[in-house]
């Protein structure tokens, strides 16, 4: 399944790229500019395009950049006709309403809220005169974080055409001292390696990237259409003293901390795998790879433990042992043999790994949990703030509990939040080919301890970011920044407390010096004290609820608005010419799926030119992520755009070799099978609503003979034989191989090796559910709507596309609809058709005439 996904992801891709591209004839950009600038490790880069509309007609332009994840955008501008157009950075609400009365007012708008792995995308276009120029310029910021003894700056550059100025400006200073520099990334590579330029003397550095239009052609990633790839500048600086370096400026200060020829921890460490049924063939195989490499690279004074869990929990030891050979080459042994299966019982896996960690203290060692899974809890205690509270309780703050989420399946928000709770960190492991090298990599980042029960303290200084560290890892680095009390340096004092194996360390200097850069009107630190302050709130926000969260949460959101950062809690405006459509830019949390929707810009204002056809695959579908769910089938509804039907529900199935999925409606509230499986005994069926845009309004399951389930909108009822419990709120119960949990917007619901999540929708103040298939049953002897995969290829006709499924060829017309197989449904582009030619079927074949 997820090569199938890979694929089209893939092919979507290339088909974007190959049908998106501007015609020189209709606008050409004349100029790009990257200028990036680092200093103390915070980069602000510049982002400036140039285009002209070349044609003796008004223009669509666009601007399509991807910045990194981890930068806040702080400014956008448009210069046009004279005139600057700038972005305002507004609450998210706010933001949201502007986008709601557009809308309204037929227009067009777009929330642009992608993310990738590593980047995230910006999109915006304006109307541009005939034989006009516009200028679009972005602004963004962020503190390199330091990995495996090294910052790296990822650029991105994708034009998609050749231009003939184009530059990348590099330029990093570094009071500390520069210690090495280098350049990498797709851009990097052939013809293109010629046009980079790279100097380093001391404290500076500069890089410069200036590809003639030829070379624009040449690297692996390039082509015809010019460059899509990444420039990473990679480096690190001196480290001359324990203390690691200040720097202050206008009554604020930025410490980085990161002491080496420090002895490493011996290390106690306990990996808790999950390989229920959902982490069935790729991943379960990727992981036996990565804990195979790991367990070989534990030193052998390490102590260690190895649990897998589904609905129950299986040692390979019930206690941790030391990493020698002998034991290392038995777990190795027991990683080859880890199967798939079962449901996922989180709260007593961890909790068991705990147990094992607390039965083993050793003095001058260093404890760590790491828990690897790819979905919500299914089985054993299930309600999310339990698991975290019973987590929290148990490690009692003594030793870092890491999370690794693999796929969008998984509830990150909660993995996130379990992690945060507990000194740690989450990470998502994304389902790619090289996610063994991933999750080995992440292991590498904590696989040296040098110190624990880190303190930092600065007499002197107030509004401190995070001053507590439970550990501090070899090739990491802890930052630290603040107010000066009355911006006085003379009575500034750092100090540094902290455990090294069983020693108590001090670290200190009298004779440090605390470097004084800009002058008092150079904000640079204090906008990095702010850039970590709302990073670190929007952390804390997630550990908490009630009340505290609020706080928290407005004070992030006012200093986001203080310092124009576009962050989860606000929202950036762009402002355009009168009679433009808003445009509202959005920046998503890590737990949130891509939205396409961003990508499918659409003009409803009278009197400007529409894009033929062809034109408007530009930029559709980059990226097809949502298809990382491992579902076969996604159930749509039509988006508001779409002229109203009564009763109409639109259905998606994906198939490969196709660079859209396929769609088609269902009218009327009539009965479907869903899913059949009569080896099994499982059937699940569900009545659709009358409601247009809506979806269903019961859904069945039944099992065996004697056990139905039925959802609808007020939750849910359990018939086993003559008793039946109707369940309302957040209720779980069992039965047999039955196990139902009910969460606030949805219920999950696992049959033996199936799992079905029902989502819980509304629409103009009527509700409905969506089904989603998490996990399908392991044989083929299944028939329903949401495990068809009909066999289809693309072929484009003079410039008409078809479809063939099956060998039969099919008309299809480009369309959209929302997702309801996600909590915020996005919109997203497919072929449409008729019922009949996706089913190969008459839609008869596919209805009941009970539930």
């Amino acid at each position: 399944m997820e090569g199938a996904a890979m694929r089209i992801a893939l092919l979507g891709l290339l088909l974007a790229l190959a049908t998106s591209l501007p015609s020189k004839d209709d606008w050409d950009i004349y100029s790009f500019h990257i200028n990036s600038t680092v200093s103390s490790r915070y980069a602000t880069t510049v982002i400036t395009s140039r285009v002209a509309n070349r044609m003796d007609e008004s223009k669509e332009i666009e601007f399509h950049v991807r910045i990194p994840k981890n930068a806040f955008i702080s400014k956008f501008r448009m210069f046009m006709d004279g005139e600057v157009y700038d972005g305002v950075v507004k609450a998210k609400e706010q933001a949201q309403q502007q986008y709601t009365e557009a809308v309204s007012r037929g227009q067009s708008a777009g929330i642009v809220s992608s993310v990738g792995r590593t980047l995230e995308e910006f999109k915006t276009s304006v109307n541009v005169a005939a034989h006009k120029k516009v200028t679009f310029e972005l602004t963004y910021e962020e503190l390199l974080k330091r990995k495996l003894g090294k910052y790296e700056l990822q650029i991105h550059a994708r034009p998609m055409q050749p231009v003939k100025d184009f530059k990348v400006d590099v330029y990093i200073h570094e009071e500390a001292g520069i210690n090495f520099l280098e350049v990498k990334g797709g851009l990097s590579t052939r013809a293109l390696g010629n046009a980079i330029t790279k100097t380093l003397a001391d404290k500076q550095a500069w890089v410069y990237f200036y590809p003639t239009e030829d070379q624009q052609k040449t690297c692996d990633s390039c082509g015809e259409q010019g460059m899509n790839g990444d420039l990473v500048i990679v480096y690190d600086v001196n480290r001359d003293t324990t203390l690691g370096d200040i720097t202050a400026s206008a009554g604020y200060f930025l410490h980085h901390f990161a002491p080496s020829s420090l002895p490493r921890i011996p290390k106690n460490v306990v990996f808790v795998i999950d390989q229920s049924g959902s982490m069935h063939g790729t991943k379960i195989h990727q992981t036996r790879i990565a804990l195979i490499h790991i367990l070989k690279d534990l030193a052998e004074d390490d102590f260690f433990g190895l649990i897998t869990f589904d609905g129950s929990i299986f040692h390979w030891k019930r206690e941790l042992v030391q990493a020698n050979q002998q034991n290392v080459e038995s777990a190795k042994e027991f990683a080859r043999n880890i199967r798939d299966r079962g449901a996922t019982d989180i709260n007593t896996a961890v909790l068991e790994g705990v147990r094992m960690l607390n039965a083993h203290p050793r003095e001058g060692s260093a404890s760590i949990l790491i828990l690897l899974t790819d979905g919500d809890p299914t089985s054993g205690e299930t309600n999310l703030e339990r698991i975290q509270s019973n987590v929290k309780k148990a490690i009692a703050s003594k030793f870092p509990l890491y999370c690794l989420g693999f796929g969008f399946d998984v509830n990150f928000e909660f993995l996130e939040s379990m992690s945060l709770q507990n000194d740690g960190v989450a990470r998502r492991i994304y389902e790619d080919s090289d996610a063994d090298l991933q999750l080995k990599g992440f292991y590498e980042e904590v696989a040296t301890p040098l110190l624990t029960d880190v303190t930092m303290i600065y007499i002197g200084g107030t509004n401190l970011t995070q001053t507590n560290f439970s550990q501090y890892y070899n090739g990491s680095e802890i930052v630290v920044a603040g107010q000066i009390t009355d911006n006085n340096i003379e009575t500034f004092t750092p100090q540094v407390l902290a455990i090294s194996r069983n020693t108590r360390m001090t670290f200190t200097n009298t004779d440090v010096t605390v470097e004084l850069t800009g002058t008092t009107s150079d904000n640079r630190i204090q906008r990095v004290w702010a850039y970590l302050t709302v990073k670190q709130l929007l952390e804390k926000e997630l550990q908490l609820s009630g009340p505290e969260k609020e706080t928290v949460k407005k004070e992030a959101m006012e200093l986001s608005l203080n310092y124009s950062f576009v962050t989860p809690l606000t929202s950036m405006v762009v402002t355009k010419p009168p009679g433009e459509r808003t445009d509202v830019l959005h920046k998503p949390k890590e737990g949130e799926r891509p939205d396409l929707q961003s990508y499918h810009f659409t003009t409803a204002n009278r009197g400007r030119k529409k894009a033929s056809s062809q034109k408007k695959l530009r930029g559709s579908d980059p990226y097809l992520d949502v298809f990382h769910d491992p579902s076969t089938v996604k159930l749509y509804s039509p988006t508001a755009t779409t002229p109203p039907v009564s009763s109409v529900h639109r259905f998606l199935i994906k198939a490969d070799n196709l660079s859209l999925p396929l769609c088609f409606d269902v009218s009327n509230s009539i009965r479907l099978k869903l899913l059949h499986h009569p080896n099994k005994e499982l059937s699940v069926n569900g009545e659709l609503d009358s409601a247009p845009n809506g979806g269903f309004q019961r859904i069945v399951i039944h099992f065996q003979t004697n056990l139905t389930i039925e959802v609808d909108t007020s939750g849910f009822t359990v018939r086993e034989g003559q008793i039946s419990t109707h369940y309302t709120g957040q209720d779980n119960t069992a039965a047999g191989r039955v196990t139902v949990i009910k969460r606030d917007k949805e219920t999950d619901i696992t049959v033996g090796e199936t799992r079905l999540v029902i989502l819980l929708h509304e629409t103009a103040g009527k509700q409905f559910l969506w089904p989603v298939l998490r996990q399908a049953p392991s044989d083929n002897n299944t028939e329903g709507i949401l495990v068809l995969k009909p066999e289809a290829r693309e072929e484009v006709q003079q410039s008409v596309t078809k479809v063939k499924i099956n060998d039969q060829e099919i008309n299809v017309t480009r369309s959209h609809a929302a997702d309801y197989s996600v909590a915020s449904p996005p919109s997203l582009n497919c072929w449409l058709t008729s019922a009949e030619s996706v089913l190969q079927r008459p839609l008869d074949h596919f209805t009941v005439t009970a539930l």
